[in-house]
């Protein structure tokens, strides 16, 4: 017979190891090739000492002369705050008792949940990816009363839930359900009612307002501070940026791996970019090669440039592309997926003054670029 306890028990022997791989290996390639740590996690936050440039400690001299003097490595310390990445599914206590005597039909019922989920996550991980941290994911250009004009459409997805702030930075329309998407007309629809003037709003995924992980949008950056380390004093800490491309050539992507390497000595092993840019990388090839690819951890396939895979994401932004060491990357972990659990280790809880039953699936995680000049970015690159 089925039950909450039942129900609990599967969810921690049968769906959470299969869960947490599917989030960490078939999410996102790019996710995939990052490696995953619970190793400078210091409480709340994660502290990493950070080694740059090079001892100063040798040189030549004299047969008699005196010896280089001694000087130790440079270091610097990262400290970043671990992010709070949430899942929730829901069940009914009417589904319950519908299927409490027959397991096939409430399995069926947690597939369907747990493919929710995992969708669900994997759209707003790989996101975060490749966002700056604060949750933004569009701003508000103008409105007919129904529909909502902004300036990006990449970042949403029909059912996501957000909350609207004005320009003031107050939330003024929180928890608004997205329920249609002109993206070519890059137009919205909210649920609930008209928001009177909303020009230059701006859009975050539920309260996530400057609370998601640290992603490329954060790490690509010329000024400012990253992990507590002012950029406009430590140059190490500024990636290789290249803006207004254009048309993309062998030698544009050629001299950005070959500068990388020059500066900070890091290798670029993979490359990721939008759509357009792996069209217009594909065409480029076409011209005067066959195109080789390569197959990744997580069953993704790639196009190969020189050996290094060319991956295209959704969440790229257009016209762009990076050349990433992803061994200079990691994911910093309290602990891998768990169930959020109750008293008496209960993972179904009851809703508050409702006939329903959640499991809270969680990880506090940050992402860490230990060479951030050992990255480079190609922006303004002309799509196919």
């Amino acid at each position: 017979m089925v039950t909450t306890q039942t129900a609990d028990s599967v969810l921690k022997s049968y769906y959470l190891g299969a869960v947490a791989d599917q989030l960490d290996k078939s999410a996102n390639p790019l996710l995939a090739a990052i490696r995953k740590t619970t190793s400078d996690v210091w409480g709340k936050d994660v502290r990493k000492a950070v080694r740059y440039g090079v001892n100063g400690g040798v040189g030549a001299g004299s047969e008699s002369g005196l010896l280089p003097t001694a000087s130790g490595n440079n270091y610097a310390q990262f400290v970043s705050t671990l992010k709070n990445l949430y899942g929730v599914i829901e069940v009914s206590d009417k589904a319950i008792r519908a299927s409490a005597n027959a397991e096939g039909a409430f399995v069926n019922i947690l597939n369907d949940e747990m493919d929710g989920l995992i969708k669900s996550s994997s759209f707003n991980f790989g996101r975060m990816l490749f966002g700056d941290g604060t949750g933004l994911i569009a701003t508000i250009s103008e409105s007919d009363g129904v529909n909502y004009t902004v300036d990006n459409v990449k970042n949403m997805v029909e059912g996501m839930t957000v909350d609207v702030y004005n320009g003031g930075g107050t939330v003024t329309a929180p928890g608004r359900i997205i329920t249609s998407i002109d993206r070519a007309a890059k137009k919205i629809v909210l649920s609930g009612n008209a928001i009177a003037t909303p020009t230059g709003y701006k859009l975050y995924v539920q309260h996530s307002k400057d609370q998601e992980i640290t992603g490329l949008g954060a790490i690509f950056k010329d000024s400012g501070e990253l992990y507590g380390v002012d950029r406009s004093e430590n140059k190490w800490m500024v990636p290789y940026i290249k803006a207004e491309v254009g048309d993309l050539t062998e030698g544009a992507i050629q001299k950005a791996i070959d500068e990388i390497e020059e500066i900070s000595g890091s290798r670029v092993n993979f490359i990721v970019c939008s759509w357009g840019v792996r069209r217009a990388f594909a065409a480029m090839l076409s011209a005067y090669r066959t195109i080789d690819t390569i197959d990744l951890e997580g069953g993704f396939r790639a196009l190969s440039y020189n050996g290094i895979p060319v991956v295209a994401d959704r969440f790229c932004p257009d016209g762009t592309m990076y050349l990433l060491n992803t061994e200079d990357f990691a994911l910093h972990q309290l602990c891998d997926w768990q169930w959020l659990e109750g008293e008496n280790g209960a993972i179904l809880k009851q809703g508050t003054n409702k006939p329903t039953f959640t499991a809270t699936l969680v990880k506090y995680a940050e992402l860490l670029c230990y060479r951030p000049a050992g990255q480079g970015m190609l922006t303004g690159i002309t799509e196919s």
